[in-house]
C-alpha cells in the first residue's frame, strides 16, 4: 500500500456521482410533537416512494431521515432499473415455487412501469433511457445455470435471448438478455417525488433519528431529539429495521458492501446493463454526463461488511478489471454501498411481525433495490390502506421455506459469532500508527481503535460495536469503522454512518504520551 491517505494512488476521499451531480433541497428536523395518519422512518428509495405514494392517497404522512435525504443506500447505487437480477428467477422457482417466482417478477416488471408513468406524469429529468439488461459467465461452472434462468424467466413472460456473445469485448461463455429494462439517475427522480410530497401537505423532517415506536394504548416514533411522532401506521425502511419488535432480523439478514468507479473511456461504450453470474461479481453500465461525453460505472467486489480485508484494494481491483475491457482515461468517482440481503435472497416487506398490527417494514434487497424497492412501496401502501396485493406473499417478512433459507440462516449466524470471538481478541498494533492509517491501541490495559489524521492528531474510539457488542475492524477505504457482525459503520470519532447501531461509540479521555502497543 502506498503513503497517501487514501491508498492505491487516490487522494481524496470516496464520491458518488449521483451525490455529486445533484443540489439537494433542506428540509427541517422535527421541533415538536405532531400527529400524522403515517409516519415513513428512512429517506431512500422505499421511504420516498411510501411516503409520496400515501400522500398521492389523500394521507397525512411524516417522512423522517436521520441524516440528509438520499444520503445512504440509494445515493450509492448503480441505479439499474430492472428486473434482471443477476439469477434469481430460477432460485425462486427450485427453492420456493414457480407461482412466487411470478409474483416477484410481476412485481418487479410493474415497478419499473411505475417508475416510468411517473417520469412522464411529473414530467422529471432523471436520464431515464431504455437498455437491455445481460448477465453473463465467463466460468464453465455456470453456463447451466444461464439456461436454467433462461427457461425460468421464458415461463414468467419476460422477454429473454440466450447468447454465446455480448456487445462488450469480452469473451463469454454463454449470456442471457433481458429487453425492455431501464437506467435513470435515482437521485434526480426521488428528490423530484419528494418535493411532491411535501406540496401534497405532509411532511420531510431531515436530521430526525428514530430511536423506537411506541406500541402501547398509541402508536408512534420516538426520535432522538426528545419528540413523539403519532401514526395509525408505522413504515420502517431504514435499511436495517431500526426496531425489531421480536422479528429477529438481526439473525435473518446479512451486511455486504460493494464498490464502484465512475470513468471515462476512449471511444464509445456499446450499450446495454452487464452482471456476472459468478464472483468476483462485475458491473458494468454508462451514464450521459452531458456534452457528448459519458461516464461508464464499473461494480463489483462485494464482501461481507467488515471482513473485506485491506478494503481499498477493491478499488483497484475494479480499476485493473476496467482497464482489461476499456481504454480507461479518466477515473472521476468511486463509491462503495452497503446492503442487506436474507437468507433466501428476496426481500422482507410487509408487517413486521404477525404480532405488530401498524407496524411495516422493507430490508433485504440484495443490491436490487431500484425495482425491488418500487415494488416494496406498492406492497405497503396496499397494506396501510387495507388491500389485498398480488405479490405479498412472496415478499411477507414472516414466511419460512426450509429448502430455501435454512443453511444459510446456520452459515451466516455461524460467521456472526465466530466474528464476534476473533474481534475480542484482535492484538493492539506492534508500531507506530502512521498520518492516515489506523489500528488498535491499548490504554490503561483496556483496548482500544485509534486513527491519526494527516494533520497527526490520534482519534481514539471504544471498538465495540454499541448495537449486540462485536469488535469493529477499520476500513481504509472508507475510513471508518465497521462491524462485520451487523453491519453497522461509525467515522473515526464515533458517530455513526449507519445502523442498526443507535449508539455513538464512547472515546475516552487520554493523554497520547500513556498509550501503549502493548
Amino acid at each position: 500500500m502506498d503513503n497517501t491517505e487514501w491508498g492505491y494512488g487516490f487522494t481524496s476521499p470516496p464520491q458518488s456521482y449521483w451525490m455529486a451531480s445533484v443540489a439537494f433541497d433542506d428540509y427541517k428536523p422535527l421541533e415538536n410533537d405532531i400527529i400524522v395518519d403515517s409516519v415513513v422512518v428512512g429517506g431512500g428509495i422505499v421511504g420516498i416512494t411510501t411516503a409520496f405514494l400515501l400522500s398521492q392517497e389523500g394521507l397525512k404522512v411524516a417522512l423522517v431521515e436521520a441524516d440528509k435525504l438520499l444520503h445512504g443506500a440509494t445515493g450509492h447505487t448503480t441505479a439499474k432499473l430492472t428486473a434482471q437480477h443477476d439469477i434469481i428467477y430460477n432460485t425462486i422457482e427450485t427453492k420456493m415455487s414457480l407461482d412466487l417466482a411470478r409474483q416477484y417478477a410481476e412485481a418487479n416488471q410493474t415497478a419499473i412501469k411505475t417508475v416510468v408513468e411517473l417520469v412522464s406524469r411529473l414530467n422529471i429529468n432523471c436520464d431515464l433511457i431504455a437498455q437491455p439488461a445481460y448477465v453473463y459467465t465467463q466460468d464453465d461452472n455456470y453456463v447451466s445455470k444461464i439456461y436454467d434462468e433462461a427457461l425460468t424467466a421464458s415461463k414468467l413472460g419476460f422477454e429473454v435471448q440466450c447468447l454465446d456473445e455480448i456487445p462488450l469485448p469480452i469473451r463469454v461463455k454463454a449470456a442471457l438478455r433481458f429487453d425492455n429494462q431501464y437506467q435513470f439517475h435515482p437521485l434526480k427522480y426521488l428528490i423530484a417525488l419528494a418535493r411532491e410530497i411535501t406540496a401534497n401537505g405532509s411532511y420531510i423532517f431531515e436530521h430526525t433519528r428514530a430511536i423506537d415506536i411506541h406500541t402501547e394504548k398509541w402508536l408512534g416514533v420516538l426520535t432522538s431529539n426528545g419528540h413523539v411522532i403519532k401514526a395509525s401506521s408505522v413504515v420502517i425502511a431504514s435499511h436495517y429495521p431500526f426496531y425489531d419488535g421480536y422479528g429477529m432480523y438481526f439473525s435473518r439478514i446479512y451486511p455486504e458492501r460493494s464498490y464502484a468507479l465512475g470513468i471515462t473511456i476512449e471511444g464509445k461504450y456499446p450499450g446495454g446493463m452487464y452482471i456476472t453470474a459468478e464472483d468476483p461479481g462485475r458491473s458494468f453500465r454508462s451514464q450521459p454526463l452531458g456534452s457528448g461525453e459519458e461516464l461508464v460505472i464499473v461494480g463489483g467486489e462485494h464482501h461481507k461488511t467488515g471482513q473485506g480485508g485491506d478494503t481499498g484494494v477493491h478499488y483497484k481491483n475494479l480499476l485493473n478489471a476496467a482497464q482489461s475491457i476499456f481504454k480507461v482515461k479518466e477515473v472521476r468517482y468511486r463509491w462503495s454501498t452497503q446492503d442487506y440481503t436474507t437468507m433466501d435472497k428476496v426481500p422482507y416487506v410487509g408487517n413486521l411481525t404477525s404480532k405488530t398490527a401498524g407496524i411495516y417494514v422493507a430490508t433485504g434487497f440484495r443490491k436490487w433495490g431500484m425495482s425491488n424497492g418500487t415494488a416494496a412501496a406498492m406492497i405497503l401502501k396496499d397494506l396501510i390502506l387495507g388491500k389485498d396485493n398480488p405479490w405479498y406473499e412472496v415478499y411477507n417478512p414472516s414466511r419460512f421455506n426450509p429448502a430455501a433459507s435454512v443453511g444459510k440462516f446456520a452459515a451466516e449466524n455461524v460467521n456472526v459469532a465466530k466474528e464476534l470471538i476473533k474481534g475480542k481478541l484482535a492484538p493492539v498494533t506492534n508500531e507506530e500508527i502512521s498520518p492516515g492509517q489506523a489500528g488498535y491501541i491499548e490504554i490503561d490495559g483496556e483496548k482500544y481503535g485509534a486513527y491519526r489524521d494527516m494533520q497527526g492528531r490520534l482519534h481514539v474510539v471504544d471498538t465495540t460495536c454499541t448495537h449486540l457488542g462485536c469488535e469493529l475492524v477499520w476500513n481504509s477505504a472508507e475510513h471508518s469503522w465497521d462491524c462485520p457482525c451487523h453491519g453497522s459503520r461509525f467515522t473515526y470519532e464515533g458517530e455513526i454512518i449507519e445502523g442498526p447501531a443507535q449508539k455513538t461509540l464512547n472515546r475516552p479521555e487520554f493523554i497520547e504520551d500513556n498509550v501503549t502497543d502493548e
